[in-house]
């Protein structure tokens, strides 16, 4: 997984990247938690969802936000990472110009910038957002959402609540010509710290189904 170091609205910005495996593979980009709360791209979600894309053949990137790592600029609460995200999928688009479509996955804060970026950028087909922060953040932005995609909750996620997520799930579910699944996974707090494996299965149940036809 390469090292690269692209442009960014207020500086270089630091992220990883598993280049595609065939001409018109999709791009998946993973975006990491709150930045002061120590999120970075080397969270281990992030990490699993990366290698999760990257094994299916994807064009996929991870990065450092705004004053992360090697990251230049500082936070911006949510402003500025928005911009940093887009600048991040230009770059992936510049050097993969025939991707056939675009994925977006993130980890709580990661999820809200994410399905931002998402309402943004049409060429994005599917999402996957875990524990999207949905009483901490102002998710009416997704009006309409245009995408489809999965939302993954802990049963006790002591952060992003799961009365919130389940209210903003079940306002997406009355929209048309979009399906949002929603799994919950027992026992899993906000950081998933014994429930990887159901985590991670979920997601990749959700990957199969939604690339079945894409084979």
């Amino acid at each position: 997984m390469p090292e690269v170091i692209f442009p960014g609205p207020e500086g270089r910005l630091e992220g990883r990247f598993q280049p595609p495996i065939r001409p018109r593979a999709p791009v998946a980009m993973i975006l990491h938690p709150h930045p002061q709360a120590g999120g970075t791209m080397n969270n281990r979600i992030v990490q699993a969802l990366y290698q999760t894309f990257a094994k299916r053949g994807f064009a996929t990137l991870r990065f450092n936000f705004r004053g992360v790592g090697k990251s230049q600029g500082t936070f911006d609460n949510g402003i500025g990472e928005l911009s940093d995200a887009a600048s991040a999928l230009d770059w992936v688009q510049s050097i993969h110009k025939e991707a056939s479509t675009t994925w977006i996955a993130g980890f709580s804060f990661g999820a809200w910038i994410g399905m931002q970026l998402l309402m943004r950028r049409p060429e994005i087909k599917g999402f996957i957002s875990i524990a999207p922060p949905a009483n901490l953040y102002d998710f009416t932005f997704l009006a309409p959402c245009p995408s489809s995609g999965i939302i993954i909750q802990g049963e006790n996620d002591e952060v992003a609540t799961p009365p919130a997520t389940q209210k903003l799930v079940d306002k997406l579910r009355t929209q048309r010509h979009i399906t949002i699944h929603h799994d919950t996974i027992p026992g899993a707090n906000h950081f998933f710290e014994h429930e990887m494996t159901p985590l991670m299965g979920s997601v990749d149940r959700y990957l199969d189904m939604r690339l079945a036809g894409d084979r």
